[in-house]
């Protein structure tokens, strides 16, 4: 599979920016292109997007910034989305890898990748306070 790393820096502790991503509820904050709006789903979450209803799985809150999230679309397999949060000096680096499916075509694929780097964008607006 073809896999793109993308990032971003934010100036915020990485404790914040953890703390912030790690809530569900806060995907349609910075996320549009995941979730147009979230609801818990006994230990799972349902996501509204564009296509329709996703099921997210997310990694238990922890100390290393780990971030990773599991979509499963309501066709086909569910989609490991690793993510991390790492310290850049006094501030943060937002990693995430972007997969490309095998049903993708090379313009889907960096369709998603467009729709992924405007999310982290607008994260580092809303945890810098410029939106």
């Amino acid at each position: 599979m073809n896999v793109t790393t993308l990032s971003v820096s934010i100036e915020r502790p990485p404790r914040e920016v953890s703390d912030f991503v790690s809530q569900p509820r806060n995907l349609p904050r910075w996320a549009a292109g995941l979730a147009r709006s979230v609801r818990p789903d006994g230990e799972s979450w349902i996501a509204e997007t564009a296509q329709g209803p996703v099921r997210l799985r997310f990694a238990p809150s922890n100390a290393f910034g780990v971030l990773d999230h599991y979509v499963r679309p309501v066709v086909g397999p569910e989609i490991a989305v690793p993510m991390r949060v790492v310290p850049n000096g006094a501030g943060s680096e937002v990693l995430i890898t972007v997969f490309q499916q095998p049903e993708m075509t090379e313009a889907q694929y960096q369709a998603d990748l467009g729709l992924v780097r405007r999310d982290l964008e607008r994260l580092k607006r809303v945890l810098e306070g410029t939106v």
